[in-house]
């Protein structure tokens, strides 16, 4: 077994290091991480930061057989690729847990936290899916007095990063506005730099990035300006700096750049949308604008019609489903969304959730559909941000399970997906920022197919 090593455009060579120095600290050398990007049954990705161009290099070996330690190469990271490292370990076993260390300039690095990361089980035609979780959650808002409007602080208390880390989940899914650019920060380079630094080195955030593995989407904030769209003049720039800050898997496809991909974690498949780089702006009145974009949206409905999973889950910034959403919802784009929901009705795709963040409050959308199952959206937020409230206009929406509006406190979402494939469900979990458990919801695979297949 051999690992292979990549950042950016450098590869790697072999290192030798000597194991009689002393471990030096984390906070010595390491700006952020490391965290746990995407994996794969034979394969992960560690995305780590160094405060200084440094050679890196990582030691693994399968849980609790240390004497089994790996080769390892060895990187450099670089001022002209903000001195990030996205080191992907390769031809691993599958549903395996490793333990791992961090190396830098030949030293070994303590962290105040374990370390380790999983592959995704190779269940197709051996055994059932196991059994895993993962969390979700949108808005995190860290102040920032400098660049802050005056008053009242908008974000809140960061150490429900901490519960979500003790969530002990596979991994987190993103759902947008993982941080917030602001006005000063839209048209210098140098200044979302210093934002997306600012966020990934957050001390409350680095167990968490550790813990799991993680895959984000964006929405507005962490893409630009509020409600921005496809007008946006650096959008470019922050599409590279997306990509720079987050190990997932792909990026768009070769035509169409933006941050939408797919990955799968056992018998589920993912849809990671990009509701940003394509947007028509919200005040275009063509009910055909473009949110998701031609291209994008044949990808997506490309990929559900090819997906055998038990669950697909759809993964957007803004909320899909909720037609009384009065900002900026998939339903002010009617056109679009109506092409996507005949698409899954005429196709009989069975087993959609779709996931979404933005709102500042959280709850699950029910949407009934005469002959089909119907559609659920969990939209989950904020984590640091403020609350809203003050929400009149969708108070009594008719679309929401009952028991599911949290609207005054900051939350989390987790998903935990069990039981034989046969009889797979999801419970869907929303938690405060002390851990505290507000409202579960189970959906079954039954529930989700067409009456015909139950």
């Amino acid at each position: 077994m051999r690992m292979l090593l990549c950042i950016a455009l450098l590869g790697g060579w072999l290192w030798g290091q000597n194991d009689t120095l002393a471990p030096i600290t984390s906070s010595q050398v390491i700006q952020a991480g490391p965290m746990l990007g995407y994996a794969e049954m034979k394969e992960v990705c560690i995305w780590i930061q160094t405060k200084l161009p440094s050679e890196l290099a990582i030691r693994y070996w399968p849980e609790g057989k240390k004497e089994a330690l790996e080769t390892q190469n060895h990187v450099r990271t670089q001022d002209s690729s903000y001195n990030i490292a996205k080191m992907v370990v390769s031809h691993l076993e599958p549903d395996t847990r490793y333990e791992y260390e961090v190396w830098v300039n030949g030293q070994n690095v303590s962290f105040p936290y374990p370390l380790s990361f999983q592959t995704t089980q190779f269940f197709q035609w051996r055994s059932e899916p196991k059994d895993f979780s993962f969390v979700l959650g949108s808005c995190l808002y860290e102040n920032d007095p400098p660049n802050d409007r005056p008053g009242t602080p908008y974000g809140g208390d960061l150490k429900i990063l901490e519960k979500m880390a003790d969530a002990k989940a596979d991994f987190m899914l993103w759902l947008g506005d993982n941080w917030y650019y602001r006005e000063p920060e839209f048209y210098s380079h140098a200044q979302m730099l210093y934002r997306c630094n600012r966020v990934r080195s957050l001390p409350e955030m680095q167990r968490f990035l550790a813990s799991c593995n993680h895959y984000a989407v964006w929405d507005d904030h962490d893409y630009g300006p509020n409600n921005s769209n496809r007008s946006y003049a650096n959008k470019e720039f922050a599409l590279e700096l997306f990509k720079a800050f987050w190990a997932n898997p792909h990026y768009g496809t070769k035509p169409t750049p933006g941050v939408f991909f797919s990955f799968s974690w056992n018998d589920v498949d993912f849809f990671m949308c990009d509701d940003r780089f394509y947007r028509a702006p919200n005040e275009t009145l063509d009910p055909d604008k473009d949110y998701l974009g031609p291209d994008q949206l044949q990808w997506l409905e490309d990929s559900l019609a090819t997906s055998n999973a038990t669950f697909k889950i759809i993964v957007g910034g803004g909320q899909n489903i909720n037609f009384y959403d009065p900002s900026e919802g998939y339903h002010h784009y009617g056109g679009e969304q109506k092409r996507l929901l005949n698409f899954i009705e005429l196709q009989g795709i069975e087993g959609i959730l779709f996931l979404s963040g933005d709102r500042h409050f959280t709850e699950l959308i029910k949407l009934d559909r005469p002959g089909a199952y119907p559609l659920y959206e969990f939209t989950n937020s904020p984590i640091s941000s403020g609350t809203y409230s003050n929400m009149t206009d969708e108070r009594l929406n008719p679309l929401r399970v009952e028991g599911t509006l949290v609207n005054t406190v900051r939350n989390f979402g987790t998903i935990s997906v069990s039981g034989p494939r046969k009889e797979r469900q999801m419970t869907l979990r929303t938690f405060d920022a002390e851990g505290k458990l507000l409202w579960e919801k189970v959906l079954t695979r039954k529930q989700l197919s067409n009456p015909k297949r139950r």
